[in-house]
């Protein structure tokens, strides 16, 4: 048998599920997962299945045995075949925490998926690459480079197949252009201090105001910086007599958590765009 998911989104209307499992029934396939969820203020349905199908099945099989019902429904739909492992382009400056997570997540088992390249505007994860057998890019970024930096980017990501590129501390601004072009394809980790310091120097500023919570948000990347959609986030409480540095390898600890998680979930298809926000389809 063969591993499949498949999200779908459409107004919500009667006979959706019945619809799609019919097809599916159809097709000898079996149902190893399903979630739902309908969203009563815009009246949108949404819905994640992971399935087996006979071993002979196809993408294009599957499409086609559903294309009526998703013409009917007015469905968007994103069909996932598991026999093929998720391609990551991971992207890094100085601070490697969130990439040496990654890497060990997939070198254990719990990431199901392939770093094809490193890039970065520094030299400093070089050696990491060079231990993991993954091409690295070094790529420094000016004002005057960028757009031509920005264009390898997009070569890169044609070239590798890569599904997805994870900002893993890489501490530069994508232009607007860039983030429109790979939306949703696009994951970044930073910070969520309550209340929230922008800036240079966020911890010693945490710091000096005495926060009691900090965390970090992952999220997809817009033209809004830090403002895309949330997929993951998490806070921990921390305490007067911790210092500066004390917060710094806490949050570091959050942002390698966090971010590994949100990754984890866009390639399993649980995350699905609403809007400005995202219908996570968590497992368990």
């Amino acid at each position: 048998m063969k591993n499949f998911d498949i999200t779908l989104s459409c107004e919500d209307r009667p006979g959706i599920v019945a619809a799609v499992t019919a097809r599916l029934a159809g097709l000898g396939a079996n149902i190893a997962e399903s979630n739902q969820f309908w969203d009563r203020q815009t009246n949108r349905f949404f819905m994640r299945i992971s399935f087996t199908a006979p071993a002979e099945s196809t993408s294009g099989e599957i499409e086609q045995a559903l294309a009526s019902v998703v013409a009917e429904f007015g469905m968007e739909t994103a069909l996932i075949d598991r026999s093929r492992k998720p391609k990551i382009i991971a992207m890094v400056s100085r601070f490697d925490h969130a990439l040496l997570h990654l890497l060990y997540q997939i070198r254990v088992g719990w990431l199901d998926a392939e770093v094809v390249a490193i890039v970065s505007n520094h030299e400093d994860s070089r050696r990491t690459a060079e231990i993991e057998g993954i091409p690295y890019h070094y790529w420094p970024v000016t004002k005057a480079n960028k757009a031509e930096q920005e264009a390898k980017l997009l070569d890169l990501v044609e070239e590798t197949g890569a599904d997805l590129v994870v900002l893993a501390r890489y501490m530069q601004v994508l232009s607007d252009n860039l983030s429109n072009r790979l939306f949703g394809r696009v994951i970044n980790i930073h910070h969520s201090f309550l209340p929230s310091f922008k800036g240079a120097r966020p911890y010693q500023q945490a710091f000096e105001r005495g926060v009691k919570v900090i965390g970090a948000t992952a999220h997809y990347v817009t033209a809004d910086l830090d403002e895309g959609p949330i997929i993951e986030q998490e806070t921990e409480r921390v305490t007067h007599a911790m210092s500066v540095e004390d917060l710094v390898h806490t949050g570091r600890d959050i942002e390698s958590r966090v971010l590994a998680r949100a990754v984890k979930l866009h390639l399993e298809s649980r995350v699905m765009l609403n809007g400005r926000k995202t219908v996570v389809f968590a497992k368990g």
